[in-house]
């Protein structure tokens, strides 16, 4: 019996391990989005609408192997579906573009800034004021935003529209999220990504045009290993893994995006980075980790009631 319970132990550290490498792993293919977003010569947009639409036919596969229903979503389902498809749309557009005008560190912790705005979103909607961790959260979250956007002032205008771009992809992914959590738990992660994707992509690819972007690549390399890192890779590992840890690891996970792309876009785009500029990613990273543990215990607060 002994025996057998160390061997069962080994066993589940060994899959904790596992869980814990994709969910690195997830958030570093992540990371490098930004990086293969300027390398397309396509436009913004464009890179948006091709990393969806590639990926569209494994998504389906990822459905089926996890056993989600593809068909028969209520008119209902499909009206949040479509919502939720334009908010997520316009996330991918808005912090596509925001990438090319600002810097990679900035563009990804303020793409990633949804975690924050649904801090924010609960204080509204139970009418309840912050407590301890969540006014730090805020505090951070403000002063960390402010240093950055401050930063990217001091450098252009540009940078400083294109952290504006990254915060409203940040709001957008929000809505999404917001839009389509009841139904997650009904249909499953996988399938409602299908028809998200199957809605965001005319969206996306109608903006393209209508910005007058040029869609089609003649380098087709930078945009594949976009599709298949950030959504096969990068969204897959995360799926995977995301339900296995408590928010606050997948806070701390999460930081590995700005730290990479700051990395890279130091070493590739010579992105110099202050020890101000650090302070600032340090503070917003920071309330990204609060935030998410502060979801958690919201969350366990409802679920007592």
């Amino acid at each position: 019996m002994e025996k057998e319970g160390r061997l069962q132990e080994k066993v589940w550290d060994a899959r904790a391990a596992l869980l814990l490498l994709a969910l690195l792993v997830g958030n570093m293919a992540l990371a490098t989005g930004p990086w293969l977003v300027r390398l397309t010569d396509t436009g913004p947009v464009s890179a948006a609408f091709w990393r969806l639409f590639l990926a569209l036919p494994f998504l389906v596969l990822f459905a089926k192997a996890a056993g989600q229903k593809l068909s028969g979503m209520p008119p209902k389902t499909l009206t949040l579906i479509a919502i939720g498809a334009a908010a997520f749309a316009g996330d991918l557009a808005s912090w596509h573009i925001g990438i090319g005008m600002t810097r990679l560190g900035n563009a990804t912790l303020f793409g990633n800034a949804g975690s924050i705005i649904l801090l924010f979103w609960g204080f509204i909607i139970a009418r309840t004021a912050p407590r301890g961790p969540e006014w730090l959260a805020i505090i951070c979250a403000l002063s960390g935003a402010s240093i950055l956007l401050g930063r990217s002032l001091q450098i252009s205008a540009e940078t400083f529209a294109g952290d504006l771009f990254c915060i409203a992809a940040g709001l957008l992914y929000a809505v999404y999220l917001l839009t389509l959590q009841g139904e997650r738990v009904r249909f499953g992660s996988w399938s409602l990504l299908v028809w998200v994707s199957i809605f965001a992509c005319p969206i996306l690819l109608g903006l393209a045009l209508a910005l007058g972007e040029p869609v089609w690549p003649t380098d087709w390399t930078p945009v594949l290993i976009l599709f298949i890192t950030s959504q096969l890779i990068g969204q897959g590992l995360l799926v995977y893994s995301l339900g296995h840890f408590p928010p606050l690891i997948i806070g701390v996970a999460l930081l590995t995006q700005p730290a990479l792309a700051a990395v890279i876009g130091y070493s590739v785009f010579g992105e110099v980075l202050s020890g101000i500029d650090i302070a600032g990613m340090v503070l917003l990273g920071s309330a990204l980790v609060v935030a998410r543990a502060a979801q958690n215990r919201a969350k366990q607060g409802r679920q007592s009631l």
